[in-house]
């Protein structure tokens, strides 16, 4: 078994407090392991000017930490799963999924005003056409606007008065210590997360058995069913992360439940539903599928066709 492994990371404060939990996390099941990181900035790391739909999402989080993975100059890598693509390289393969944060969005707001009291053309800001599309669905009369930067950045804007309110995911406000500036939670349910959301993957080579066998025992079985269930669901639409897709799972004894939502940019058509079954790896696999095929088949398909023109 190595002795000294290196793990790479995007280096933004979130990144590396999430690779130094992985860290801390190996490090009390093999307390003999040195343990190195190496940060890598990516693409989107690189272009902070650019709304992310502009740029094109395949591996715009992840291919050079992917790159220095398969060029051994990395053991393994830590994710946010929701910026890993649905097709891996060949050769990689994800060796664990750690326990899922609450996936939830959640509201910061100046004046600390809930969504449904914000003044009719106040700027909201966020990155995601999946978060936009949903919040149009239920109001139409504010503007929302492009939101780039690492977490504590698009902070520092709120705060600065360049947006009135800003949306963002919980799990990354809780991780840097930030709860105490949320205004509201979104039930995930009335606006789906993005798949993936509040957990955390690690990706490995797939000939690289030791640290598989390293990394097997950080993995949360449960949370890896529903990544499963979730990640099939979006590789079914073929969509990325800056499609208005979002998924949102919940587990019930031995059931899953999967919920889905396909939106229109503009929010005016939204397409929903829900799907259950046994909570078990082929089971997730093809609850995803069934689900993202019922949504295309109810008029899913059409809003995605008009989004790619």
């Amino acid at each position: 078994m190595k002795t000294k492994i290196t793990i790479g990371t995007r280096s933004s404060k979130l990144a590396l407090w999430q690779t130094n939990f992985v860290k801390r996390e190996l490090q009390k099941k093999f307390p003999e392991l040195e343990i190195a990181i190496k940060e890598i900035k990516t693409t989107g790391d690189h272009i902070t000017d650019v709304a992310l739909s502009k740029i094109g999402n395949k591996g715009l989080f992840t291919k050079e930490i992917e790159d220095a993975l398969l060029n051994n100059e990395i053991d393994l890598a830590v994710h946010s799963l929701k910026d890993l693509p649905t097709k891996l390289p060949d050769s990689l393969m994800i060796g664990a999924v750690l326990k899922k944060e609450n996936p939830h969005d959640v509201l910061l707001s100046r004046e600390h005003i809930k969504f449904k009291d914000l003044l009719p053309g106040s700027l909201l800001g966020t990155s995601s056409l999946r978060r936009i599309a949903q919040l149009k669905a239920i109001r139409q009369d504010l503007e929302y606007i492009d939101l780039r930067g690492n977490l504590d950045t698009r902070i520092k804007k709120l705060e600065e008065g360049q947006y009135d309110a800003i949306v963002l995911a919980y799990s990354g406000i809780k991780r840097l210590g930030f709860e105490n500036k949320i205004t509201e939670n979104f039930h995930p349910i009335e606006i789906l997360p993005a798949v993936g959301q509040g957990a955390l993957a690690i990706e490995v080579r797939e000939n690289d058995n030791q640290i598989q066998e390293l990394v097997k025992v950080l993995n949360d079985y449960e949370t890896y069913l529903i990544s499963i269930a979730e990640r099939a669901f979006l590789e079914t639409l073929q969509g990325g992360c800056q499609v208005p897709i979002g998924a949102y799972s919940e587990i019930s004894n031995t059931k899953i439940i999967l919920y889905g939502v396909i939106a229109s940019l503009d929010g005016k058509k939204i397409v929903k539903d829900t799907l259950i079954s046994d909570l078990e790896i082929n089971s997730c696999k093809n609850l995803g599928k069934e689900l993202a095929l019922k949504l295309l088949q109810a008029g899913g398909n059409k809003i995605l066709e008009a989004i790619k023109v």
